[in-house]
């Protein structure tokens, strides 16, 4: 007899809790072979086409295109050996050691190890099988009721039995913080623990204090609330997930984390434009690539990081310091389809400005086709942000968390500006950095900012970093 093996929406790493299916690439009674991509979801990093570990036939899909599913949901399921019995049953019935599986869980993302062990579908769930299964329904679970007075502590790894949480954010949440989320009271409807009390729970221990049990909030029936408190606010709703909810999560995080402050200047960018001129003009033995001002831009940037290094670093908040990186990761943003996503520019100390600049070509493209991977839009150690391609002058960025500053330019333009003592029309450009005041002084910032512009209106300071 075939045997129906389910394969569950796999880890796609970096701490993704969900993904949304895009696409479905099989339907139910395609024939897949082992490694075939079989579904395209969305994380909020990047698309990416998920493969089945498992030669057979697909006899049920779970989710419709656009549904977000957690890790760990059915994706679809399998049926895989023949009715003329080709393959051996395993009478110990350890896993799928005699079914054909890869062992893969992500082609390029997951992991090697051999296939964990799945139980065995029984013959009348075979049988109906060939349906599609709607998704299941979610389970109400009820927390147990709480000791007075519970304190944060580590996660016990004996510890077991339901915890009143719903979104995979709050779980996760707490686990950063090696919160045990059955220490807790929730505040929310039947004990749910919300957002907002895994949040009190961390600032009170980083207070070290003692959390109070949440006072649940009571909920009326919804026939004794006012018609007008029930009736949803009119206007278009748009879930917040994806790379949008990504974005959302990381840029409020930020705020709510990190002590900004922002300094700005105008800069001459006379003699940088026409220093790019001279590079893309040259012909002969001194021709290559086009150097774009972003490129520039970056070296600039990697040189200022090496004379002030303070600002490439980022806090540990559970060690209570500040660690400054060796490498300069950098990163930059780019607006596509989907959004607002960073590349980084690996080891972009190490680069020469036509280096930068061929990565970030390639890093664009990928961003504007979809096809970036997680690896290539995390591990940033700085962020250079260049909204001036937005015709503005101006802005005060949000910090990349966990990063400690961001470079902000604005457009290149003509203005009026003293030359030599001489009014003159000269390429003016503003430029913004917005740094964790927690990692240096206005001093070292404004020190790291008017290098940057000392460079832009004299780029012949960069040959001594050469």
């Amino acid at each position: 007899m075939p045997k129906v093996l389910e394969f569950k929406l796999p880890d796609l790493g970096e701490g993704l809790t969900e993904a949304e299916i895009v696409r479905w690439l099989v339907e139910v009674g395609d024939v897949v072979a082992i490694d075939q991509p079989v579904v395209e979801v969305e994380t909020a990093k990047a698309m990416v086409e998920v493969p089945c570990p498992y030669g057979g036939v697909v006899t049920a899909r779970f989710g419709e295109e656009g549904t977000e599913l957690p890790v760990g949901s059915p994706l679809l399921t399998v049926a895989v050996g023949s009715a003329e019995g080709d393959l051996p049953e395993d009478p110990s019935d350890k896993g799928t050691d005699g079914a054909e599986s890869s062992g893969n869980v992500l082609v390029g993302y997951g992991t090697g190890a051999p296939a964990a062990r799945r139980r065995r579908v029984r013959p009348e769930a075979l049988s109906a099988a060939a349906a599609p299964v709607a998704e299941p329904a979610p389970v109400s679970v009820t927390a147990p009721a709480p000791a007075p007075g519970p304190v944060p502590a580590p996660v016990s790894d004996e510890a077991s039995g339901p915890v009143a949480v719903v979104s995979p954010l709050v779980r996760r949440l707490a686990r950063q913080h090696d919160l045990d989320l059955r220490q807790l009271t929730g505040s929310g409807f039947d004990g749910l623990i919300l957002r907002a009390d895994v949040e009190s729970a961390i600032r009170a221990a980083a207070n070290g204090t003692a959390v109070a049990p949440s006072v649940p909030v009571p909920v009326s029936p919804p026939a004794s609330r006012p018609a007008q408190a029930s009736a949803p606010v009119a206007g278009e709703r748009i879930p917040l997930r994806g790379v949008r909810g990504a974005v959302a999560e990381k840029l409020a995080r930020s705020r709510r984390e990190i002590p900004d402050a922002t300094c700005w200047v105008d800069a001459d960018a006379t003699e940088l434009m026409a220093a790019r001129a001279a590079m893309n003009g040259a012909g002969g033995p001194s021709a290559g690539p086009k150097v774009s001002v972003l490129a520039l831009l970056a070296r600039i940037c990697t040189a200022a990081l090496a004379r002030f290094p303070e600002l490439n670093s980022m806090v540990d908040l559970e060690a209570r310091e500040i660690v400054r990186l060796p490498a300069v990761h950098l990163g930059f943003a780019a607006q596509t389809e989907r959004g607002l996503v960073v590349p980084v520019v690996r080891d972009a100390q190490s680069r020469n400005a036509e280096s930068i600049g061929a990565e970030i070509g390639r890093l664009t493209e990928a961003a504007r086709t979809g096809t970036l991977t997680p690896a290539e839009l995390t591990g940033g150690t700085f962020t250079l942000n260049n909204y001036g391609v937005f015709g503005v002058d101006g802005s005060t960025p949000i910090i990349n968390h966990p990063e400690a500053a961001m470079l902000g330019v604005g457009r290149i333009v003509p203005k009026p500006w003293v030359h030599r003592g001489e009014l003159a029309v000269r390429q003016v450009v503003q430029l913004s950095l917005t740094f964790d005041h927690r990692v240096c002084d206005g001093g070292t910032a404004g020190g790291f900012l008017r290098y940057v512009a000392d460079c832009v209106e004299q780029p012949a300071l960069l040959l001594r970093t050469l």
